[in-house]
């Protein structure tokens, strides 16, 4: 429950007004209830012939004697109505201060109501703000340790787990302890006997709700995390579908699912047979305990010299009545707490987790790239492997160089490295002298525009995925980068032009355009350092030659990593770093290399050869 505590510590304080207006108008409509049931006393009083006339004032007698005192003040009141106007009259003026009561007390639950709807929906809002701006913040190494379709299910369906079973119950947890308390003070006020008759009942009855409830958070835990294996598997196969259908692997990823929706039902089963089991649980032992009270209530009237009266114990019979359904909203509030609590304890393996990647308070603000970029005896590894092993590069401001080698090589990480994806295990990296450690991630990576091998473009306008990440960039500017980069044409070709929505993740152009538009993007935030991941290793030549073209305006006067498959694409770079098992091996120009007959020369024969 401490996960409980810690939510509503965290994120009611900034409703402090809405949680006041909820306290307030349930304290009212508590009252109101109280006084409305108090009217029905003299009308069953007067109906019944049993009212005795009260014609003097009471006289206060202390805290132990005050609902007497109110009983004969309302008595006083309502043998003077019947003095002065008869008993059909004042059956009828009682009649409507009962209506008028309990039209008080349902306005003033709804303005309750209202005000735990404000603050319930903020609050579900500041989480699902909160964990989204954490998975955000959060360094590419946490989502290479988690599966994608479970940190989804995280974002999505625990936290409308805790919207729907938290938040959902905490209008009980708020209004219905203030109902119970005061309501038994009022009892205990009516008749002790009978209240320290039902405070044994009461705890024997919620020892025996709390056996039910015992194990929901566990059986919760199993169907959060069998629904984020769902989400996963889902992810997948939306995404590979091409290859599910080329390989005729339908029936095998369907069983799959199949099996996995299965899981979850009996998951699911698990829990909602305890929730249901609670309301018929609950129904029964409230009406159980009313029988007994009805019953010793009975015996205390008709045997005994209590001084009960009959018409005091229908009204006692109506509070206690009317107590049943809180407390059993407060037990369901409590079960549905327990699941959430679940889902909760998922969220926070978002919510608690450390990022490494930190930087001092006085941080560098670099404006551009003025000198060198240095990689100084850079080592890495994710766990125990090394990946890169004393790398020694120095990048002068203006140059192209290029990185090749097999594949894992280290070529990717050691790009992946700069923009901080991932922390150097050993030595540095610096760019014009200062440590990039000292540069906040939103000021180094300002520096830098990317280009990869996929390109990673969003269901959007081709204007906004152009505009992507420059702020109020203006209709000429993006046309002036989709030309540059050779993609205003077949922009153009569409009728709605730069307002053409380009699909999920640009599934509406071909691999060369999506590449140009990806190339237009980066050419408009006209960044001082370029890095090029395989930008053209997946066109065909007609679609490379294009992008090529667009690369070459794209790397003027720009400093440029490249990462290349193809060297024909490279031959022009200033310095190559060929790179085998994490280490460079081999440095030069093309011609340099080629003329030592070495790794280098090796791979440009064996593409050749291909």
């Amino acid at each position: 429950m401490n996960k409980f505590w810690n939510l509503l510590r965290r994120f009611v304080p900034a409703y402090r007004k809405s949680v006041a207006g909820v306290l307030l108008f349930s304290l009212l409509s508590t009252f109101l209830s109280l006084f409305s049931f108090a009217m029905i006393v003299p009308i069953l009083e007067i109906l019944f012939g049993i009212s005795s006339p009260v014609t003097e004032v009471p006289v206060y007698t202390g805290l132990a004697g005050l609902f007497n005192y109110l009983k004969d003040y309302l008595a006083y009141g309502v043998t003077g109505l019947m003095v002065a106007y008869g008993k059909i009259p004042t059956l009828g003026i009682l009649c409507v201060a009962l209506v008028v009561m309990t039209f008080l007390k349902v306005i003033t639950f709804y303005f309750s109501s209202l005000c735990m709807a404000y603050m319930q929906t903020g609050v579900v809002r500041d989480l699902r703000n909160t964990v989204l701006d954490k998975t955000l913040t959060l360094p590419i190494g946490f989502f290479t340790e988690e599966r994608k379709g479970d940190i989804m299910s995280r974002i999505s369906v625990d936290v409308s787990d805790v919207e729907a079973s938290i938040m959902g119950s905490l209008d009980m947890l708020i209004k219905n302890p203030i109902i119970i308390v005061i309501y038994l003070i009022v009892l205990v006020g009516v008749s002790w006997e009978l209240s320290l008759f039902v405070l044994v009942m009461l705890p024997i009855a919620g020892l025996v709700m709390g056996g039910v409830g015992k194990n929901l958070k566990k059986d919760s835990l199993e169907v959060g995390r069998e629904q984020g294996t769902l989400t996963s598997q889902l992810e997948e196969m939306l995404g590979g579908l091409r290859i599910i259908k080329a390989f005729n692997a339908e029936s095998k990823i369907g069983a799959r699912f199949h099996r996995q929706t299965d899981r979850i039902r009996q998951a699911i089963l698990r829990v909602v047979s305890r929730q249901y089991l609670a309301h018929p649980m609950s129904e029964f032992l409230g009406t159980t305990i009313i029988a007994l009270v009805v019953c010793y209530g009975g015996w205390l009237i008709l045997e005994t010299q209590s001084g009960l009266q009959a018409s005091v114990f229908i009204y006692y019979i109506l509070i206690f009545y009317s107590i049943i359904n809180p407390i059993k909203e407060l037990s369901r509030a409590a079960y549905n707490v327990r699941k959430g609590v679940a889902s909760l304890e998922r969220i926070d393996k978002i919510m608690l987790a450390q990022n490494p990647l930190t930087w001092p308070k006085d941080a560098v603000k670099p404006d551009t790239l003025h000198d060198c970029i240095e990689y100084r005896d850079v080592s890495f590894r994710y766990r125990e492997d090394w990946v890169l092993r004393h790398i020694d590069l120095t990048i002068p401001k203006g140059k192209t160089v290029a990185l090749v080698g097999a594949s894992g090589s280290g070529k990717s990480t050691l790009v992946d490295l700069l923009p901080r994806f991932w922390d150097v295990t050993e030595g540095e990296i610096r760019i014009d002298g200062h440590n990039i450690k000292d540069m906040s991630l939103y000021d180094l990576r300002s520096l830098m525009g990317n280009v990869n091998q996929e390109a990673i473009l969003f269901n959007d306008t081709f204007y906004n995925n152009i505009a992507f990440g420059v702020e109020n960039a203006t209709q000429q500017q993006v046309e002036e980068a989709a030309r540059i980069a050779n993609a205003h044409e077949f922009i153009m070709a569409h009728p709605e032009g730069y307002q053409a929505n380009i699909g999920d993740r640009g599934c509406k152009l071909s691999g060369g355009q999506r590449q140009r538009i990806s190339i237009a993007r980066a050419i408009l935030k006209n960044p001082p350092i370029l890095i090029l991941d395989e930008a053209t290793s997946a066109l065909d030549t007609q679609s490379e030659k294009l992008v090529q073209e667009a690369l070459e305006q794209l790397m003027k006067n720009r400093t440029t990593i490249v990462i290349a498959h193809r060297l024909s694409t490279i031959r022009n770079a200033d310095e190559i770093c060929v790179l085998e098992h994490g280490r460079i091996v081999e440095r030069g120009t093309h011609d340099q290399l080629v003329a030592r007959h070495g790794v280098y020369d090796q791979l440009q024969k064996n593409q050749k050869l291909s």
